[in-house]
């Protein structure tokens, strides 16, 4: 008998029926994947990073022992961020084609959603090919690419910005 006459289930039907949708329904939970917390994620900043709550307009400082230079962040974007999130970090600077200095990151930033640039002078970059900062002292020529991302903007000199080469340079978020 699947129901008496007024169309009702059984009891003991109906609470066969109602466990097994419970079992269901909890084991369509625990199928799901669980999230992997952001700090043992590979591609996620560092647990100890600390990123201000206010991106644009945040001062980063790069400092050898000869020259030191701020930028003032000028984009909220995933580079910036991803950049933030690295700090404080180490590192080295070469001149590129009489145009702009450069460094190498630890490793590349997560970039992408983030816009594109026409450099200036003056302007900090992310290179996203390379995976290199770039300060641009002459970016005469140098045109709109997806692939050169505004980070910030600083006010130095073709020779205070020589002084970051040949050295160890200190990175850190000062305000």
């Amino acid at each position: 008998m699947i129901g008496d006459p007024r169309g009702r289930m059984p009891r003991r039907r109906a609470a066969v029926g109602f466990g097994l949708l419970g079992v269901a329904l909890l084991g369509g939970c625990a199928a799901e994947p669980t999230p992997q917390p952001a700090a043992t994620r590979p591609d996620a900043p560092s647990a100890s990073a600390s990123v201000p709550a206010e991106i644009v307009g945040t001062r980063i400082r790069f400092s050898s022992d000869r020259t030191t230079i701020d930028v003032t962040i000028g984009e909220d974007s995933p580079a910036v961020r991803d950049l933030l999130s690295l700090l404080p970090a180490e590192l080295s600077f070469e001149d590129l084609n009489s145009r702009e200095k450069i460094a190498s990151l630890p490793r590349e930033l997560a970039w992408q959603g983030s816009p594109g640039s026409d450099p200036e002078d003056g302007d900090l970059i992310y290179y996203s090919p390379w995976g290199n900062l770039g300060f641009y002292y002459d970016a005469s020529g140098i045109e709109y690419s997806d692939d050169t991302l505004h980070i910030g903007t600083y006010d130095a000199t073709e020779e205070q910005l020589a002084l970051l080469v040949g050295g160890p340079v200190t990175v850190e978020i000062i305000d």
